[in-house]
């Protein structure tokens, strides 16, 4: 007799309903993010995708949230940043969000020291964009796409710039640690720094003539930044 199918917890059916959609919008945009489409890439029964997200609204909610869960973990994975800042996205990423159906996690800062000095933080600033323009390619140009979203759809506006407030306090608190006399305005320009660098390299004019930057060019490019930002902040 064949043992029967376990139904997977509803945990895991909601992370792998954001995570198809995650890559549906990365892969085809906005248009080609439907509860059906959902269903069908992930391999679920039909019907399931409008259970968990009655509306697309808390589906892209749900995008949202499991953007902010592994923005974090990629910082958490890198040594040189601390427990400094709140608990929103990473630097460029995005933070806990809301919306129907869409979970509220609570996200605890990554383990392990603060930044000891510049170096130290460019190299791990260059490692986390390293690794959003290879591995993490889809879910960035997903970003992209999910933001421009948020900037027409008032149901969901709130929610992303909240999630950008905590980026941006995140990256003062790394700037403090490294000695800005005014980290919220030097994060302000870090984190619009690195968003134009992802953008540039993913979707910008150059981005398909262009290889993805390597290491040690990340590395000297973050370095220019933190200077920059730390002289005028």
């Amino acid at each position: 007799m064949s043992t029967p199918r376990t139904r997977p917890p509803e945990a895991d059916r909601r992370t792998l309903i954001a995570d198809t959609a995650i890559d549906l919008v990365a892969a085809a945009g906005l248009r080609g993010l439907t509860h059906r489409a959902v269903d069908g890439a992930a391999g679920l029964p039909a019907g399931s995708t409008s259970y968990y997200f009655r509306t697309r609204t808390a589906l892209i909610g749900a995008c949202y949230a499991r953007l902010a869960e592994l923005d974090l973990g990629d910082v958490g994975d890198l040594s040189g940043f601390g427990e400094v800042g709140d608990a929103g996205g990473g630097v460029g990423g995005v933070g806990e969000v809301g919306g129907e159906g869409s979970p509220r996690p609570s996200l605890p800062p990554p383990p392990g020291p603060a930044p000891a000095d510049r170096e130290a933080a460019a190299a791990a600033l260059a490692g986390l964009l390293h690794r959003w323009l290879t591995v993490g390619r889809a879910r960035q140009l997903a970003r992209f796409e999910l933001s421009l979203e948020a900037a027409r759809n008032p149901e969901l506006e709130a929610d992303f710039h909240r999630a950008g407030q905590g980026a941006r306090a995140r990256a003062a608190g790394i700037l403090a640690a490294l000695g800005a006399r005014r980290p919220e305005e030097a994060a302000e320009l870090l984190v619009a720094w690195t968003d134009g660098l992802l953008y540039d390299r993913l979707a910008g004019a150059l981005a398909r003539s262009r290889p993805a930057p390597d290491l040690p060019e990340l590395t000297s490019i973050t370095r220019r930044m933190l200077d920059a930002v730390l002289v005028e902040g």
